[in-house]
């Protein structure tokens, strides 16, 4: 494919990723074995106190909490909630339990269970996205999960942000913790004296929070790498440069290392994106990461064809794709590889964001190649059972012995040919 990139982004060195693997491990580790002390004696170095340190959020805290919010704020979570629910109860409606006579005496089928317990963890570094206790939790109350645990960052004067803590509470969450980062992780998979650990980790966040999720992955289940953010546009020559300007710098405000892309048909397009990016960073409240990020992450690449930027997509594996082009949702069967999907330049990134209702905890770093977005079934568990008469004994049990025989297995043979012929 003849690509053309007019604006490339800096490649992370290997000596930062070990730096950042490195760190993280350490943390999990004093977390392990240090446990409930542990916590207490870095936090209280960190909010400058010697004071005990209760971790928990009660429930009559997290209600308080929306006497400091306005009304209309509070009517845009409650949406929120309600958009992603219904979404959530429709996919879970898409899961279907069955059994069936597969062949005459072979009886199989599948169960949807939910885990038991999950952690959500909910970033709230530079910005508190309470609309991230939404994507979390929401498809976990409808998949039936019994135990559900947030953390979140605290500041040492203001704790958690009060917009994130009203929205756990609405949602019904009992467990709620005031810690963030790679030792938020660390309790969720390993637990401490007085936190029991959890079986699933879910939840966008910071390089940290996601080489945490990757390193504790085994131990407990995680959703995917998700995080920091990145947005890719696919556009032609029809498309405007300041609603990819918008979009794209809505992503790279989120991280330093979020990233932002276009590919486009259209060298023109390509160069008034670049001068709309310099137009609208200007006047940006978030100029200093939105600039960074896009600076060291960000690319624009021209193509020849609307089938080679669908092409470069798929292999760039983005979690958000948009498309700005004549006829959008043509290039629905092109596009296999991403997070979730935008068709049309109406169709903006954050509508999905904060409260459309398909799910913003996404999959980044090229993991869209292998899983979608978080969704009701990585809260469950597709389980199956069978059940043999002696029909189906008839029909399986000489196929396994004459296998089990080839493979060198011989307690399998025995196991099957007993029931076979009611002896060894």
């Amino acid at each position: 494919m003849n690509v053309k990139l007019i604006k490339e982004e800096i490649p992370v060195t290997e000596a930062d990723m070990q730096k950042v693997q490195d760190t993280v491990s350490a943390t999990l580790k004093r977390v392990r074995d240090g446990g409930d002390k542990y916590l207490q004696d870095y936090y209280g170095k960190k909010f400058g106190t010697s004071e005990p340190i209760s971790f928990l959020i009660s429930r009559d805290e997290a209600a308080k909490t929306k006497e400091q919010l306005s009304p209309e704020l509070i009517e845009g979570l409650e949406f929120a909630i309600e958009r992603v629910t219904d979404f959530a109860q429709a996919q879970k409606d898409s899961i279907t339990e069955f059994e069936k006579e597969m062949l005459p005496g072979i009886h199989m089928g599948q169960r949807g269970i939910p885990v038991e317990s999950c952690g959500c963890y909910l970033p709230a570094g530079n910005y508190p996205c309470a609309t991230s206790g939404v994507m979390c939790v929401a498809p976990a109350k409808v998949a039936g999960v019994k135990r559900i645990v947030c953390c979140s960052p605290a500041s040492p004067d203001k704790g958690i942000d009060p917009a994130i803590l009203y929205t756990l509470y609405k949602m019904g969450v009992e467990e709620i913790y005031s810690f963030g980062g790679a030792h938020a992780i660390a309790v969720l998979a390993y637990g401490t004296e007085s936190i029991p650990p959890v079986d699933l980790i879910v939840g966008p966040g910071n390089q940290w929070v996601t080489e945490a999720k990757r390193q504790v992955y085994g131990r407990v289940g995680i959703d995917f790498l998700a995080g920091p953010s990145e947005c890719l546009v696919i556009a032609d020559e029809t498309a405007r440069a300041d609603y990819i300007a918008a979009d794209l710098l809505a992503q790279c405000e989120h991280d330093l290392m979020a990233r932002g892309a276009l590919v486009t048909t259209s060298e023109t397009l390509a160069n008034q994106l670049l001068d709309e990016v310099e137009r609208q960073l200007a006047d940006l409240k978030t100029e200093g990461v939105a600039r960074h990020s896009w600076e060291h992450k960000g690319i624009v690449a021209v193509v020849p064809t609307i089938e080679d930027a669908c092409a470069w997509a798929n292999d760039y594996a983005t979690e958000h794709l948009e498309v700005h082009t004549k006829d959008p949702k043509a290039l629905l069967p092109l596009l296999t590889s991403y997070g979730s999907l935008f068709l049309g330049e109406s169709t903006a990134e954050v509508f999905a964001d904060k409260v459309a209702g398909t799910n913003h905890v996404l999959p980044t770093l090229r993991a869209a190649k292998y899983t979608g977005g978080l969704w009701v079934g990585n809260y469950m568990k597709v389980i199956t059972h069978q059940w043999v008469d002696e029909q189906g004994v008839q029909l399986l049990a000489p196929y396994s012995v004459r296998q089990a025989e080839h493979e060198k297995m011989d307690a399998h043979r025995r196991a099957a040919l007993i029931r076979l012929t009611n002896k060894l």
